[in-house]
């Protein structure tokens, strides 16, 4: 019997996990575009796992459709290096137990070139492992302090959260609490337990504690959790002052139908709960998002518009439709394309797609994107952070239309970025 070298042994894990992974999961595309004057040349490669189905994919199915556009701008240009980009990416069907085995498959068998998470800290904490065994450069997207852990020095982070991203990720949501009049006391502190939800409550206790604030609820939830109105009822029986909620896309939706349901009502309502940013919600919930503040990365406000943030989105949303993904790409697709901005400068800047290089070079400089200059600090994260605060206010019905207007959603915190003022308390919308 032949000795299993390790990248033997690799390769047979990888293609045993690629066999296992149902046929979603394989390979989706190469969206690309032909690249000028590229003649011959091998592509580079950029691989990642990414939400093509479940509670993850309207999220996730957005960002693939705003690096395509990325891609076939490059290519259109000639490329990077005088060779073509071409994305290979899998569906991890919103499972983190998927994740691992897709980057094993990417690195051991279809050897792409450089690797990118996929979308959420949730899909991206599972890769950390396998990336940093290959030592590639990793640039993740929307990942919650997915560093603070491994402390890898070749990670990057497209979060706006500055370097203390446990804290800074509810700072404002604390700091706007704590201006209300009367000052709030109380807060009841609710998270899923799964990786997002948990750095973001652990930052949120923190921050409650420094703010005087006395936590009378605080639990957790399973993800897989289908009927929110027990846990709505427990945090209503804690009569807190202000509520915070850390939570994805689905769990979102069934707590915000929960609070209407049972009549939820408290100075402050809403926080880290992700998923509200996208069309799929703001239809489903309607009114229901009326008074929930939350914290968001970026929104297309006055006060908030980028050179050439609304001229990509003008672009994307022309190809939405047929894309069959969220028609806004207010959330995701800008931050998407300007990951793939930063890689593509730091590429073009070093001449090479060597990880240790590059990962010098993302350490040390400010990228010109979409979503405004990006610098990056320690553990990758960002060297100041952006955060911003949100309400939803002046929403009527399910239509779509109205959330293209940004007086459906004004921005609050920092100040300088502001375009409406809170209104306060939260009371509940009947459904």
């Amino acid at each position: 019997m032949r000795p299993i070298t390790r990248r033997g042994f690799a390769a047979r894990l990888a293609a045993a996990l690629s066999m296992a992974l149902p046929n979603t999961s394989r390979a989706q595309g190469n969206a690309t575009g032909k690249a000028v004057g590229t003649g011959s040349a091998q592509p580079i490669t950029i691989g990642f796992a990414e939400a093509l189905t479940g509670g993850l994919a309207a999220v996730g199915k957005s960002g693939i459709l705003a690096m395509q556009i990325w891609a076939e701008d490059v290519n259109a240009k000639g490329g990077l290096l005088g060779r073509p980009v071409k994305l290979v990416f899998y569906d991890n069907q919103s499972n983190p137990a998927n994740v691992p085995g897709i980057y094993v498959k990417l690195l051991e068998i279809d050897r792409v070139d450089m690797v990118i998470s996929g979308y959420s800290t949730n899909m991206t904490a599972p890769a950390m492992p396998v990336v940093m065994g290959h030592n590639k450069l990793f640039v993740s997207l929307f990942c919650l302090a997915v560093n603070t852990e491994f402390h890898y020095p070749r990670y990057f982070s497209m979060l706006p959260v500055g370097p203390d991203p446990k804290h800074a990720f509810s700072q404002l949501y604390f700091d706007l609490a704590m201006t209300l009049t009367p000052k709030p006391k109380t807060v009841a502190i609710v998270a899923a337990d799964a990786e997002f939800a948990r750095n973001a409550s652990d930052g949120a206790r923190d921050n409650a504690k420094a703010a005087g604030l006395k936590i009378v609820y605080d639990s957790t939830y399973p993800p897989t959790t289908a009927d929110y109105s027990p846990i709505v009822r427990a945090v209503r029986a804690a009569n807190a002052d202000i509520i915070y909620v850390a939570s994805y896309p689905p769990d979102t939706a069934g707590i915000l139908r929960a609070a209407s349901e049972i009549g939820l009502e408290a100075q402050l309502f809403g926080g880290g709960m992700v998923g509200v940013a996208t069309a799929a919600l703001k239809t489903q919930l309607g009114p229901l998002l009326n008074g929930v503040v939350v914290q968001q990365n970026w929104v297309p406000a006055p006060t908030l518009q980028y050179p050439g943030v609304m001229e990509f989105l003008a672009r994307y949303r022309s190809r939405a439709a047929a894309a069959g993904v969220d028609p806004l790409g207010v959330f995701l697709p800008p931050w998407a394309y300007a990951r793939m901005q930063v890689l593509q400068q730091a590429i073009e800047a070093v001449g090479s797609i060597d990880d240790a290089k590059l990962a010098t070079y993302l350490g040390n400089h400010t990228f010109h994107t979409v979503i405004g200059d990006v610098a990056f600090g320690t553990d990758g994260e960002w060297a100041a952070p952006r955060m911003i605060v949100t309400q939803f206010q002046n929403i009527n019905g399910n239509g779509l239309e109205q959330f293209q207007d940004t007086n459906t959603e004004i921005v609050l915190l920092p100040a300088q970025f502001g375009s409406g003022k809170l209104v306060y308390p939260y009371r509940s919308t009947r459904s």
